[in-house]
């Protein structure tokens, strides 16, 4: 199963920061087991919330060059909150150091104003087709659908945020 935890993005600007939103409900079956009579978002979902949100700035920052973008590194990760159904979880990240193939932020997780997660991630970014030269079609496809995907996430359009 995969995870999608960036309802929406609020706020972009290519090479600096994003703020995304992750609305917590019910419906999401893991709370059904994290924990009984206390659902919770788990902290890992956190952290994949704030990996998520760099990942699309990476993206855009370079106009989708790169089709696969992941974590490579999580440090100082501090957990102050618990978020549940019901509240939203707002993730704040800005570029800290750039560089060929990866990039670190410093990033945050609040709810309700309250920091809920933070601390440093590095995100790493590279083509399937780097490694295994018949994957650029496979590259040119990724790219296309996540392009699809920021779109129904930006309400700016991939167009306005890259420009």
């Amino acid at each position: 199963m995969r995870f999608t935890l960036v309802d929406l993005v609020t706020e972009l600007e290519p090479g600096a920061r994003i703020t995304t939103v992750k609305n917590v409900t019910l419906a999401e079956e893991y709370l059904d087991d994290h924990f009984p009579r206390f659902p919770v978002l788990p902290g890992v979902l956190m952290l994949e919330a704030m990996t998520q949100a760099c990942a699309w700035l990476v993206r855009v920052t370079d106009d989708f060059a790169h089709s696969i973008v992941t974590l490579k590194e999580a440090r100082n990760i501090k957990y102050a909150r618990f978020v549940r159904p019901g509240e939203t979880l707002t993730i704040k990240a800005e570029m800290k150091k750039r560089h060929a193939h990866d990039t670190t932020f410093e990033v945050q997780g609040f709810v309700s104003g309250e920091v809920a997660v933070g601390g440093k991630i590095t995100i790493e970014y590279y083509n399937l087709a780097d490694h295994r030269p018949t994957m650029v079609q496979t590259d040119e496809e990724l790219k296309a659908k996540l392009r699809r995907q920021l779109a129904v996430r930006w309400p700016g359009g991939v167009e306005t945020a890259t420009s």
